[in-house]
C-alpha cells in the first residue's frame, strides 16, 4: 500500500529534519529573539509528529499483517519484534551522547509493541481501545506514584542507576516508554484493521476523538488549574517537548495522525500513489535512514565543528541538501529491492 509508505516516509522525513535542526543549528544570538529565525523554528516544530506517526503506523502495519496471513502470523510478529529491538539497541550503541544501554527510543517501543502483538491481535476493536486508554491513564497514574519530573532531560532519560534501573526507563521515563506509548501502537491496530475493511470514516472518527480527549483536557484543566504535580495536572499539561507525554499530548498528536492516515488511505483507495513518489521512495528505506541519520548528525558532526555550528540558513542548505540525496540514492537503491539495507535483513530474519 504506497500510502501507508508514503507516510512513513513523511515521518523519517519530519524526524530528519527536526533532528538536524537542533543538532546543526548554533540557536539564537545573544539579545535576538527566537522569531528571528522563524523559518527553521517552523520547520523543525513539525518534526514533533514523526514518532507518534511511525508508532501508530507500526500499529495499522501488524493488523494488516495479521489480516494477511490467517497462519503463522504469531511467529513473524514476534521475530520481526525482536529484530526491530535489537535495531533499537544498534541504535544505542552507535549514539552514545544521547542513549544508555537502558534508553528506550522509537525502535525499541514499535519492537516490543510488535512482539506482544500476539496478545493485542486477538482483541476486539472495543477492547483494544479500552486497553490504549487505559495504557495512557495508568502512564499518568505511575509518573505521578514514582514522582516523575516535570520535564526529562536527556540526561534523565537515560540514567538507569536509579530505583528500577533500565525497567523504569523502559516504563515510564525515557524518550518512548511503553507508557504511554504502546497506546498510539494500539490504535493504529484499530485504524488497520479499518483500512482492511475500507471504512475510512472510521479512523477519522477514531483521530477526532483522540483530539477532543487531548484537546477537551487541556481546556478543562486550564479552567480548573489543578497542581502541576498531580494526577490531573501531569494528564493534561502541554509543554515544549513532550518528555514525559501527558495524555493531552499523545491526544493531539496521535489524533492529527490518525485524520492523515484516514485521508492517505481513502485516497490511496481511489488513485493509488506512485511507487515511485519520493515520500514512497523515502518510506520503504525509513528503517535505514532513521539508523544512519542519528549517528551520522548526532556523533560524526562533533569532530568536524558542524554540531551546533552552524547559522538558521545553512541548517536549512544542510538539511535540504540531505533529503534530496537520500531521495536520489533510495530511488536507484529501489531497483534492487533496497537489497542489504535495515528492512530487507528485517524481512529476511523476521519473515
Amino acid at each position: 500500500m504506497c500510502g501507508l509508505d508514503a507516510l512513513r516516509g513523511l515521518a523519517v522525513f519530519l524526524m530528519i529534519e527536526q533532528h538536524m535542526g537542533v543538532w546543526l543549528w548554533h540557536g539564537v544570538g545573544k539579545g535576538k529573539m527566537l522569531a528571528s529565525a522563524w523559518p527553521l523554528v517552523a520547520f523543525n516544530a513539525l518534526g514533533g509528529g514523526a514518532a507518534p506517526m511511525f508508532i501508530t503506523l507500526a500499529g495499522v502495519g501488524t493488523a494488516l499483517l495479521a489480516r494477511a496471513r490467517p497462519t503463522g502470523a504469531d511467529g513473524v510478529l514476534v521475530r520481526r519484534g525482536l529484530v526491530l529491538l535489537a535495531f533499537g539497541y544498534l541504535l544505542t550503541a552507535m549514539t552514545p551522547s544521547w542513549f544508555s544501554w537502558g534508553s528506550w527510543f522509537v525502535l525499541h517501543l514499535m519492537g516490543f509493541a510488535m512482539a506482544t502483538a500476539v496478545l493485542w491481535r486477538r482483541l476486539s476493536d472495543r477492547a483494544l481501545l479500552g486497553l490504549a486508554l487505559a495504557v495512557m491513564v495508568g502512564a499518568i497514574a505511575v509518573q505521578t506514584a514514582i514522582d516523575t519530573p516535570l520535564q526529562l532531560t536527556n540526561e534523565l532519560m537515560r540514567d538507569s542507576s536509579g530505583p528500577g534501573g533500565a525497567l523504569r526507563l523502559a516504563f515510564v521515563e525515557s524518550q518512548f516508554p511503553i507508557l504511554p506509548w504502546l497506546g498510539p501502537f494500539l490504535l493504529g491496530m484499530v485504524a488497520g484493521r479499518a483500512i482492511a475493511a475500507q471504512a475510512f470514516g472510521r479512523i477519522a472518527w477514531l483521530g477526532a476523538g483522540a483530539i477532543v480527549l487531548g484537546g477537551g483536557g487541556w481546556l478543562v484543566s486550564q479552567l480548573v488549574a489543578p497542581a502541576p504535580e498531580g494526577f490531573a495536572g501531569r494528564a493534561f499539561a502541554i509543554h515544549l517537548g513532550f518528555f514525559p507525554a501527558s495524555i493531552a499530548i499523545v491526544g493531539l498528536l496521535v489524533g492529527a495522525v490518525l485524520l492523515v492516515i484516514a485521508w492517505v488511505s481513502w485516497r490511496d483507495a481511489r488513485s493509488p500513489i506512485s511507487d515511485r513518489h519520493p515520500m514512497v521512495v523515502l518510506g520503504r528505506a525509513s528503517l535505514t535512514l532513521l539508523l544512519v541519520h542519528v549517528p551520522l548528525f548526532r556523533e560524526a558532526t562533533r569532530p568536524v565543528g558542524m554540531w551546533h555550528g552552524m547559522g538558521a540558513g545553512a541548517t536549512l542548505a544542510i538539511i535540504a541538501g540531505f533529503l534530496l540525496l537520500a531521495v536520489f540514492l533510495c530511488g536507484q537503491w529501489q531497483r534492487v529491492g533496497y537489497r542489504g539495507g535495515a528492512e530487507w535483513i528485517l524481512r529476511k530474519l523476521g519473515g
